[in-house]
């Protein structure tokens, strides 16, 4: 299969470029922070697409710091909506087959205990101006299927972490003050909102869910792509602890803290598995390791 990855510089895209290729397919790659190409720019996405001509595209680029969209609402919202616009369309112009168009859990917004698990019927509740411009892109993207007739399979995949994450993300960033720590013999490791509650897959199970649904998933369908277990980052932060090289003890942070934090992220995956017969496989115990040994070669 030719695929065509955009926002392949990320932490997903390099992910799903080794998965992508361990099975077989070519792999074209797409990323402003490589190619200088901006999915904002239309006409010169379409360039590269009737280029590459791919026959499947995966849509990761985009604007991915949900607390950093609080003060740039207009970039979030461009970067995310319009961004999606304008790969659905050069996909169109270039005879591309099928997209995958990558949401966000964050959709969801808050919700009561008696809503969990969430599943792709729940009402769509965005408090964050990154949850809100993750549901327009899907309703671009729904438009692309309904209106047109193209072959899009929408994902909002939850929290999804392992080696080379960035430390905007609870877990990254914990692993990089425990790290640090650990070289500067240091015992406090300061930490944000303990309390929420977060359904936490690695990206390498995310990825592998990805390539199966371009294959086998139902065009116009939403996918949760999730674990279907909730996790208290208290219990997070107390399994890194226990992974650390010195002792550490956990200290709260009033300037960690978001405008508004979703206090529970529960997914129901059965979708997904029907479809693909996917499952998660790899233990979190185990990505938490690949993630705090990843920060430690990164800090050198």
């Amino acid at each position: 299969m030719r695929a065509l990855v955009t926002g392949a510089g990320g932490f997903v895209g390099g992910h799903l470029l080794t998965h992508l290729t361990e099975r077989g397919d070519e792999v074209i790659t797409t990323d402003r922070s490589t190619d200088g190409l901006d999915i904002l720019d239309a006409p010169a996405l379409l360039d590269r697409f009737r280029q590459v001509r791919p026959e499947v595209v995966y849509h990761l680029a985009g604007a991915s710091d949900v607390g950093g969209s609080w003060s740039t609402p207009q970039i979030t919202f461009r970067a995310n909506a319009e961004g999606t616009l304008n790969v659905l369309w050069a996909a169109r112009e270039a005879d591309v087959q099928r997209v995958l168009t990558v949401g966000s859990a964050d959709v969801y917004g808050k919700v009561t205990p008696d809503e969990l698990p969430l599943r792709e019927d729940s009402p769509l509740r965005p408090t964050s101006p990154y949850a809100a411009s993750k549901v327009a892109a899907e309703s671009v993207a729904q438009q692309a299927f309904l209106g047109f007739g193209q072959q899009v399979v929408r994902v909002r995949p939850f929290n999804h972490l392992g080696p080379g994450q960035s430390t905007r993300f609870v877990a990254p960033a914990l692993a990089e003050r425990i790290a640090q720590n650990e070289r500067d013999g240091a015992g406090e490791l300061r930490v944000g909102n303990l309390s929420s509650e977060r359904d936490f897959t690695d990206v390498r199970d995310v990825v592998r869910a990805y390539r199966l649904l371009v294959d086998q998933g139902r065009a116009g369908e939403v996918y949760n792509v999730c674990s279907g277990r909730a996790i208290a980052v208290s219990e997070l932060a107390e399994a890194m602890l226990e992974l650390s090289r010195v002792d550490q003890r956990l200290v709260e942070d009033p300037e960690l803290q978001r405008p508004v934090d979703i206090p529970v992220l529960l997914g129901d995956a059965s979708r997904l598995n029907d479809a693909t017969g996917w499952a998660p496989e790899i233990p979190l115990g185990q990505t938490l390791a690949d993630l705090l040994d990843n920060m430690r070669s990164r800090l050198g």
